[in-house]
């Protein structure tokens, strides 16, 4: 039996995105996208609401094309303001369009949102030596000021308790405890 982080507990799509997702370093702009973007939409919310959710937000939001999400217009959030595959709140379907805009105008000013992001941790990810999940904060200095920076580009639904999860999500940080398999793998 593997030793894992509690929050994944007995949910097969909860142990999935642990063991093969979850802190593993990502550097493609559209993944990065989409993980700023579902990080937004569980404000409030547990984590697996959003992944129970995941392949609806695919299917409403365009497989997270910033370009056309950018694009959407009253008719679409009216669409969107219905689904019930996705969470239906207007402030974050319309924060996701705004964030698309903003991520457009990043990629524009960096040559990627990969080159951006990853400024906050200086290109490398941080491992840290957890011994218990209680151990692990809900913000940081890089959250905090990756938050700030991202709300001076025109970002919503980017507080640092947000950027934190976000940043735990694609491997910025290795929030793994020290004891769970995955620590060493990422």
């Amino acid at each position: 039996m593997k030793t894992r982080c509690k929050w994944a507990g007995d949910d097969p799509l909860y142990i999935r995105y642990h063991d093969t997702e979850w802190g593993v370093p990502v550097h493609d702009d559209q993944k990065l996208f989409e993980f700023l973007i579902l990080e937004g939409a569980q404000a409030g919310l547990s984590w697996i609401t959003i992944l129970k959710k995941r392949e609806n937000y695919r299917n409403a939001y365009d497989n997270f094309n910033p370009r056309k999400i950018a694009g959407y217009d009253a008719d679409k959030i009216k669409s969107l303001l219905t689904d019930k595959g996705i969470i239906r709140n207007k402030l974050k379907i319309e924060s996701a369009i705004q964030n698309a805009k903003s991520f457009l105008a990043v990629q524009k000013e960096f040559g990627s949102f990969d080159a951006y992001i990853w400024q906050f941790t200086r290109g490398e990810a941080i491992k840290n030596q957890w011994k218990t999940q209680e151990e692990i904060p809900s913000k940081t200095k890089a959250s905090v000021a990756m938050s700030n920076d991202l709300k001076k580009r025109g970002f919503k639904f980017t507080g640092p308790t947000i950027c934190y999860a976000f940043m735990q999500a694609v491997g910025m940080v290795n929030d793994h405890i020290i004891d769970c398999f995955r620590y060493h793998e990422v």
